[in-house]
């Protein structure tokens, strides 16, 4: 036992200064309360207060990568500054997916609603922050984040997802989103939608093996789409707890009928 403990004191002297997971989330959440004061507004004079805010976010993110260690050659710098400046871009992706919410929701009264109660929109605009950094070949905190709104939303996007304009994500738990799935702009997804692959053996490490979503897509509950070679066309309609394993061409319904699958290639 003695060694044992030895073992993990070391460890505990390793990660001493590397920081927390809730100080990794905290600075995403804080972003996005500023992006949105809709979720927690602050007590502002000027736009001087929103400029020391970001600076003291950006200060923020730029100790977190020194102090994650992902690599001794890193150019944290130019990774904090590329990041912060993609921000009104990014901002403005986010607003379309508060749109496609208000306009596909019934339920949803005004965007205030939206961004203020909506589990969808908080995990899609952190999946977006963290898809950033992941691109910017940040590693372990992009999933750090989306590993945060999964436990908020129960909606789980891996940073690794490319994701077009306007997504709606309808309730949304259960919601899985794989690594290499690609979903186009105008997409509709409700609870429980698995965008998986069919075979999660390790030497497909960095191949597409996720489904490739086209534009204007809804997806219903329950539904799983499975495979990098797995294709659905745009403006078509996957109904609820649907298998598919199998491409299907645009404008095309898939539904359950009497226990078996019905494929109606006409006009969704």
């Amino acid at each position: 036992m003695e060694d044992f403990y030895g073992h993990l004191y070391q460890k505990q002297l390793e990660a001493q200064d590397m920081p927390s997971n809730t100080r990794i989330w905290t600075w995403a959440r804080d972003l996005f309360r500023v992006l949105f004061p809709e979720r927690n507004p602050q007590e502002l004079s000027s736009v001087e207060d929103i400029k020391e805010i970001f600076k003291q976010s950006e200060a923020e993110l730029l100790d977190l990568l020194k102090k994650s260690r992902n690599c001794s050659d890193c150019k944290h710098d130019v990774v904090v500054r590329k990041f912060y400046q993609s921000l009104p871009e990014l901002y403005e992706v986010m607003l379309t997916d508060a749109q496609a919410i208000l306009d596909g929701d019934p339920a949803a009264q005004d965007l205030r609603e939206v961004i203020r109660t909506y589990p969808g929109f908080l995990a899609t605009c952190i999946y977006r922050m963290a898809h950033q950094l992941w691109q910017l070949n940040v590693p372990l905190i992009p999933r750090i984040l989306t590993e945060w709104a999964h436990e908020r939303t129960g909606i789980d996007i891996h940073p690794g997802a490319t994701i077009g304009k306007y997504l709606h994500i309808d309730h949304g738990t259960g919601l899985v989103i794989g690594e290499t799935c690609i979903i186009g702009e105008h997409v509709k997804l409700y609870q429980g939608v698995t965008l998986g692959a069919l075979s999660v053996e390790k030497n497909l490490a960095g191949k597409q093996r996720h489904p490739i979503i086209g534009d204007y897509v809804i997806i219903y509950a329950g539904a799983t789409i499975l495979g990098g070679e797995t294709h659905i066309g745009h403006h078509s309609v996957i109904g609820g707890n649907v298998w598919l394993t199998s491409s299907i061409d645009p404008y095309t319904t898939v539904y359950h009928q009497s226990n078996s699958k019905f494929i109606d290639t006409k006009p969704a």
